[in-house]
Parts: structure tokens; C-alpha cells; sequence
């Protein structure tokens, strides 16, 4: 079972997110791994800041399904269509939208603070919220997630960098536990289907 869903996370990576940002490394301890309790190990214990400067964990987020992505401001298509995808399905909740909680994490924390993504966020649907932290703060979160993030150096311009990163949709439980994942390419009427599910 485990081999299998890591073999689904490939595919829904190659399948569905496309340019420079979606390489996805699956390392020994990656999403396909159990906890030994019978449970996938994605997601876990984390402290960031959100986009007010409030320090928040995951206990914050207990109580009511939880769906996180990890991108970064600067990323040219990949997160802002995710973005705009997640804002769709969020307004096709309508009031339903209370019922779960989107979560936005930077996997660029160098740029991303909490001034840069209060004002990235504005243009996405207002429950969505936005998290950074330390590079060791977001290094750990990053790696609860399974998710692949590496900086990479701007060939004609030493002073500028991109991320390549792994980019899926994770459902959360109300209790912080892996549901399932989407991939990039996931439509808005599908995102909307699963986060209903578990509201």
C-alpha cells in the first residue's frame, strides 16, 4: 500500500505540475512511508509565523480539516495558479468554506516574510492563510510534509534564485491526520468535492 502511493505521488507530480518547480524527490522516509501505525507520514508538529507576525503550530489548526500547500511569492505559474485553483473550489464552498482551513507555506522564507506574503495573499480568497518562518522552521515543516524544495541559482544573475519545489494539495483530518493528497492539476470543482468530504 505504501509502495503504491508513493508511485502515485510520482505520477501525479509529472502528471500534473509541469515547468522547473515540480521535480519530486522521494526520499527514504518519504510520502509512501507508514508511521508503522498503519498511517502515510505526512504532515507533523510545526511553529511559523502567519502573515499578522502571530506565531501558530499545528495545534492551531486542530478542530477542523486542514488543506496545505507549500509554494513561494516568486514562483511565476505554478503557485499562483494553484492559488487561484484553491480560491475557485473555496468559492464554490460558499459558507461551506468555514468547514475547513487552507493554509499556504513558503518554502522561501528568505524572501517570503510575513509583510511579503500578507500582501501576496490579498489576491486569493481571504480564508486562505499564509505561513513562513526561519529557514530552519520552514526546513522542518517542509520536511513533515515529505515535500521537495530546493533553491536553485540564477545562471545570469548570481544575486537572484528560484525554488524548485514539489507542489500538491494536502487534506488534513480534524485531528492533523493525512487524508489524501491532490496534485497541481487537480480542477477546482474536484479540490471543492474533497475538501466538502471532510468538513
Amino acid at each position: 500500500m505504501a509502495s503504491k502511493l508513493a508511485i502515485a505521488l510520482v505520477l501525479g507530480a509529472l502528471a500534473g505540475a509541469g515547468a522547473a518547480y515540480v521535480t519530486l524527490s522521494v526520499p527514504a522516509t518519504g510520502p509512501g512511508q507508514s508511521d508503522g501505525q498503519g498511517r502515510v507520514a505526512i504532515g507533523g508538529p510545526f511553529t511559523l509565523t502567519d502573515a499578522t507576525g502571530a506565531r501558530r503550530t499545528e495545534k492551531d489548526y486542530l478542530g477542523k480539516p486542514l488543506l496545505v500547500m507549500f509554494g513561494f511569492t516568486n514562483c511565476p505559474d505554478i503557485c499562483p495558479s494553484g492559488l487561484q485553483t484553491l480560491t475557485v473550489a473555496l468559492d464554490k464552498l460558499g459558507d461551506k468554506a468555514e468547514g475547513v482551513t487552507p493554509v499556504f507555506i513558503t518554502v522561501d522564507p528568505e524572501r517570503d516574510t510575513p509583510q511579503a506574503l500578507a500582501a501576496y495573499i490579498k489576491s486569493f480568497h481571504p480564508r486562505i492563510q499564509a505561513l513562513t518562518g526561519s529557514v530552519e522552521e520552514v526546513q522542518a515543516a517542509v520536511k513533515a510534509y515529505r515535500v521537495y524544495a530546493k533553491k536553485v541559482p540564477d545562471a545570469n544573475d548570481p544575486t537572484r534564485y528560484s525554488v524548485d519545489h514539489s507542489s500538491f494539495y494536502y487534506l488534513m483530518d480534524a485531528q492533523g491526520q493525512y487524508v489524501k493528497h491532490f496534485p497541481h492539476s487537480t480542477s477546482a470543482d474536484v479540490l471543492a468535492e474533497g475538501m466538502l468530504a471532510r468538513s
